[in-house]
């Protein structure tokens, strides 16, 4: 007797060869019914005989395609319909959505051995694509994810392509970037002023121009890169100097793990990283001699490498580069390109030749970065190959949107148990910014069909995302304490609830009481915190200029800890710095103008990396910590350090660090030597510091989160002791320890103020 069930299965199951595996299993298993998308996942009717039935429900979720990932699988038995076959369905239409988009994913190995097979159709084609690999995320307009709603709206199926694309035991049925060299996308290359250049393989005549040390700017897949051949020191000089990015390390791309290894040390997480279908930048440790140029990574002892993930990288990287740097195609604090007019304009005056094409891409997405720490990976950039993969949450909540903070913005939006972090926007200080996060908000509102219910931003009052929450009327609005949401989103990725200690570390975010945290102990949940333990404060003389000038931070701490007279005591250690200015530097400082008081942990990282020499003045954020960290000897040595209470609170003194600091400095002990120390007095003070406050506060959980957490040994270190001690340590993994997560802890505390 035949029986029939309904299933609604939610998940990553459009685009990614979902329906023609339910129609192969059903005709496998001889079953009778249909498959078709909707707007909350995919819909499968089967019928037939009991044992049947028992072999298609088992095999559907330990079978499913590799792209697919299921959530949930709702079944239901109705009275049987006597189905005459199984079909493939039009999509259904007019429900509430909640589809799963996948991301862009890297070519597959089918379609990488016809992209290189002269016998193939699609010889060299750079767009070969399949359901089992290509664009996605970037493409997609709207759901149900057909092709009328992508960028491939204007590509007519050629006839071959349009069978290929109806035949449901076809890898290419309904893969919606389908197309070949005769009804697909173009590629092709030009000058600076967009005139098209006459060449028989625009590939090629631009890989003959990247050996020659021209500048391409190639168009991918979320958005435009700025390639030059790595090798060439010249040229990464001349990239760099246009660019407007004086010593950030630059991206590169080789053709295959061998390539990698010839000048990087891999382990088997970081080869299994490179090789995944998401294909991000790894952060990997330099070989001592290598044949990549000094600038591409100066003063830096990792490289970030990537391997090719679309068919028009594997083609360019055929050719015998050793790697290519392969950065995103923007001017410095600005998004990343993606229209070809745009890129023209704004990338003309870095770029030497553009290598275009016309699948319009519809939604920046940088390349991902990942490292490795503890064999397990840790995210520092989110973005292609991972968004919009959301955050499982333990219940379901409130839908809400979050602006995330200034640094590394993201926004989020949850909706049901899911929060979906978007894609990185890059540091919201500028219009441009600003609009691509407007433009993501909308996207993502569009696709998941979410109407908020609150609106969620930083405390700090002069955030751009703070004035465009304040400015807009639609939506009720909700401050969030920067640390605060640095831990919960730790608690949100681990699925915690409850109360428990929060560790935030990093370089800025605006206290309750108006002046800079960054070295915070909270006793925090969903809803409030509490501060519990702190870096004592000092003042940050200029302000913001303090960042960009690390020796400033020196001055400062260097005054708490002997005052004033110090300068004129050893003016020996200080004689790079202008006397002039260091004389107007404690002027501001004793008069409490532009001088914000704060007790970030990052600073302190600074003022210690140009005390001992390492940097006075900093390229890109971060990098006077970063070299602090790279330059360290290791050693079991510490400082002594003071944790005391006050105030009912744990209050730490860096001054007390930095005085020794300062007297290994003068006594002429290497930097290595007093970086390798400090580090080891961070890990010892915060260990004490948390088991302390863990017993007064009944709390044996601690969350570590905040851009500080991104030094290596830190983080290992501190969670091994914390452990040690006998408490339970959570850390970001799946999304960055840096201000890319304030979004998800934005929202996750937004939604509970909801609850009551």
């Amino acid at each position: 007797m035949a029986k029939r069930f309904r299933l609604n299965i939610q998940g990553i199951v459009q685009g990614v060869g979902f329906r023609p595996f339910v129609y192969q299993l059903a005709h496998r298993c001889r079953l009778n019914g249909y498959v078709a998308n909707t707007p909350k996942g995919v819909a499968v009717e089967v019928e037939g005989d009991q044992e049947s039935l028992y072999h298609f429900l088992k095999a559907l979720p330990e079978s499913a395609p590799p792209l697919a990932n299921i959530i949930q699988i709702d079944t239901e038995e109705l009275p049987a319909a006597e189905y005459g076959s199984f079909e493939i369905r039009s999509s259904e239409v007019g429900e509430e959505r909640a589809t799963l988009i996948s991301p862009d994913t890297e070519t597959c190995a089918d379609c990488l051995a016809e992209l290189f097979d002269p016998k193939d159709r699609r010889y060299r084609y750079p767009f070969i694509n399949c359901t089992n690999c290509g664009p996605r995320y970037t493409i997609i307009d709207d759901i149900p994810y057909d092709r009328p709603k992508t960028s491939m709206a204007s590509f007519v199926m050629c006839d071959d392509c349009s069978r290929e694309y109806h035949d449901p035991l076809d890898r290419r049925f309904h893969a919606q970037p389908n197309g070949c060299w005769a009804c697909g996308p173009r590629v092709w290359l030009t000058d600076v002023s967009g005139n098209e250049l006459r060449t028989d393989d625009p590939i090629v005549a631009a890989a003959e121009h990247l050996k020659t040390g021209a500048i391409v700017a190639v168009k991918g897949l979320g958005g435009f890169h700025l390639a030059v051949d790595a090798t060439q020191n010249e040229a990464v000089k001349r990239l760099r100097r246009r660019k407007g990015r004086e010593e950030k390390p630059l991206a590169i791309m080789c053709s295959s793990l061998e390539q990698v290894e010839r000048y990087a040390l891999l382990g088997e997480e970081e080869r299994r990283l490179l090789t995944c279908p998401q294909r991000p930048i790894v952060i990997v440790p330099k070989r001592e001699r290598n044949e990549i140029a000094p600038e591409v990574a100066p003063r830096n002892g990792y490289f970030g490498v990537m391997l090719p993930y679309t068919p028009l990288h594997h083609l360019l990287l055929s050719h015998p580069f050793s790697a290519l740097v392969m950065t995103s195609g923007n001017i410095s604090e600005e998004p990343i390109a993606i229209d070809n007019e745009e890129a023209l304009q704004r990338l003309g005056p870095i770029a030497d030749y553009f290598l275009l094409h016309d699948r319009d891409i519809l939604l920046r997405s940088d390349d991902s970065i990942l490292r490795v720490v503890s064999d397990r990976p840790r995210q520092i950039r989110r973005s292609r190959g991972y968004v919009p993969v959301p955050v499982f949450l333990r219940k379901p909540v409130a839908p809400v949107l979050a602006l995330g903070g200034e640094l590394k913005g993201t926004i989020c939006l949850t909706k049901g148990s899911r929060a979906f972090v978007g894609q990185h926007l890059g540091d919201l200080e500028n219009l441009e910014t600003l609009e691509f996060l407007e433009q993501t908000v909308a996207h993502l509102r569009r696709i998941l069909e979410v109407q908020p219910r609150l609106l969620v931003h930083d405390l700090h009052p002069d955030y751009l995302t703070t004035q465009v929450a304040k400015t807009q009327d639609e939506l009720p609005i909700l401050a969030v304490q920067h640390h605060h949401a640095h831990v919960v989103s730790v608690m949100a990725e681990h699925g915690l609830e409850g109360r428990a200690l929060g560790l935030a570390l990093d370089g800025t975010g605006y206290g309750d009481d108006h002046s800079i945290w960054g070295g915070e102990i909270l006793a925090a949940d969903q809803i409030s915190y509490e501060r519990v333990g702190y870096l004592d404060n000092v003042p940050m003389p200029g302000g913001a200029a303090a960042i960009k000038e690390p020796w400033r931070m020196a001055v400062s701490y260097l005054t708490a800890a002997f005052g004033a007279e110090i300068f004129e005591r050893n003016q020996v250690l200080f004689q790079r710095w202008d006397p002039e200015r260091i004389r107007v530097l404690l002027q501001m400082i004793e008069r409490k103008v532009n001088s914000p008081s704060t007790s970030s942990c990052g600073r302190l990282f600074d003022g210690i990396a140009a005390l001992v020499g390492l940097r006075d003045r900093i390229a890109y954020e971060g990098q006077a910590a970063i070299e602090l960290e790279q330059c360290l000897e290791p050693t079991n040595e510490r400082y002594e350090y003071e944790c005391r209470e006050a105030d009912g609170r744990l209050l730490m003194s860096p001054t007390v660090i930095f005085t020794q600091i300062y007297k290994d400095a003068v006594s002429g002990v290497p930097a290595g030597v007093i970086s390798g120390k400090f580090h080891q007095t961070l890990v010892a003070m915060f260990t004490e510091a948390c088991v302390r406050l863990g017993q007064m506060y009944g709390l044996g959980r601690v969350i570590c989160s905040g851009g500080v957490f991104q030094n290596v040994f830190l983080l290992e270190n501190l969670e091994r002791q914390l452990q040690a001690a006998g408490l339970e340590v959570y850390t970001p993994q799946a999304i960055p320890a840096n201000d890319a997560c304030i979004s998800l802890g934005q929202a996750v505390v937004g939604a509970a103020s909801l609850e009551g």
